[in-house]
C-alpha cells in the first residue's frame, strides 16, 4: 500500500457560531484520486482551503507526509509549493499573458531559470492544446481555456499533491468536458489530487475514493462502484436519488 502523504485529524472549522467541519480525519495516499461531494454548504471547498492554509482552522492537525500545515508556521510558504491548487474563478493574472502567468511563481518563488521555465510550460500548454495560447492575455481565452491555463500553472510548481475546487463549476457545458480530460489525464498520470465536483459521470470515473460530505461530516468514504451502485447511507441515496432526478427531467426536456 502507498505512503500516507496528506493525513488530517479531527480537522475542526467554524465561521463564527457556524460549524463547517466537523471532527473531520480523513487520509489520502501517494497517487490516490479522492473525490469529495455532497450538498452545496456541507464544506467542500473549506476543507480544500484549509489544507492549503487559506483557511485557519479551530481544532485537529493538516500534516503534508510528517509536516503540519500551520499558517502561523515559517515553513508555510515553503510547504505551500507542495500542494498546487486550481481555483473555481481562474486566477489567473489578467494583465500577464497565459505564459507569464505560469512562469512568475516558479521564478520568484523557487528561483528557478526563466528559460527552463518556459520550456516546461510550453510542453504542458501543447499537452493540454493550449500551445497557440502562450502569449494571449486571460480576457481573450474562453473559460475552458483559462482552466486549463490555471492547471498548467499548477503543474509547473511540481507539486506533490493537486486540489480541484469545482473548476468546472463556472464553465458552459461544452467546455466542461475539455477540462475533465484533462484532468482524467492527470489521474492516469499517477498524480495524488483531491477534487470537489459536482460531476457525478466524472467522479466515478476518475475517483479512487468517493467522500461523501454531509454537514461538515464524512458520512461515507468508499470506492465509486459501491458509493454509486449501494450507497451506505439514507443520506448517500437519497443525495444520489436527486442527480437520478435531474438526468431524468433532462431526457423528458430532450423529447419534448
Amino acid at each position: 500500500m502507498a505512503e500516507a502523504l496528506l493525513t488530517i485529524e479531527h480537522l475542526t472549522k467554524r465561521f463564527y457560531d457556524n460549524l463547517v467541519l466537523d471532527d473531520l480525519s480523513l487520509t489520502v495516499r501517494k497517487g490516490e484520486v479522492i473525490v469529495v461531494i455532497g450538498p452545496s454548504g456541507c464544506g467542500k471547498s473549506t476543507l480544500l482551503r484549509c489544507i492549503n492554509a487559506l483557511e485557519p482552522i479551530q481544532g485537529g492537525t493538516i500534516k503534508l507526509q510528517d509536516e503540519v500545515i500551520d499558517p502561523k508556521s515559517k515553513s508555510l510558504p515553503e510547504l505551500r509549493q507542495k500542494i498546487g491548487m486550481v481555483f473555481q474563478s481562474y486566477e489567473l493574472f489578467p494583465h500577464l499573458s497565459v505564459l507569464n502567468n505560469i512562469v512568475l511563481a516558479p521564478m520568484k518563488v523557487q528561483k528557478r531559470k526563466k528559460e527552463d521555465i518556459t520550456e516546461e510550460a510550453l510542453e504542458l500548454l501543447e499537452r493540454v492544446g493550449l500551445r497557440e495560447k502562450a502569449d494571449s492575455f486571460p480576457r481573450e481565452l474562453s473559460g475552458g481555456q483559462k482552466q486549463r491555463a490555471a492547471i498548467v500553472r499548477a503543474l509547473c510548481m511540481h507539486p506533490e499533491i493537486l486540489l480541484f475546487d469545482e473548476v468546472t463549476a463556472a464553465l458552459d457545458p461544452e467546455m466542461v468536458r475539455e477540462v475533465l480530460e484533462v484532468m482524467l489525464r492527470l489521474a492516469q498520470q499517477g498524480r495524488t489530487m483531491i477534487i470537489v465536483t459536482h460531476e457525478m459521470q466524472f467522479a466515478r470515473a476518475v475517483a479512487d475514493r468517493i467522500i461523501f460530505l454531509d454537514k461538515g461530516k464524512i458520512i461515507e468514504d468508499s470506492t465509486p462502484q459501491d458509493f454509486f451502485e449501494e450507497p451506505k447511507t439514507q443520506r448517500g441515496k437519497q443525495f444520489l436519488n436527486t442527480f437520478t432526478y435531474q438526468a431524468v427531467k433532462s431526457k423528458e426536456g430532450e423529447l419534448d
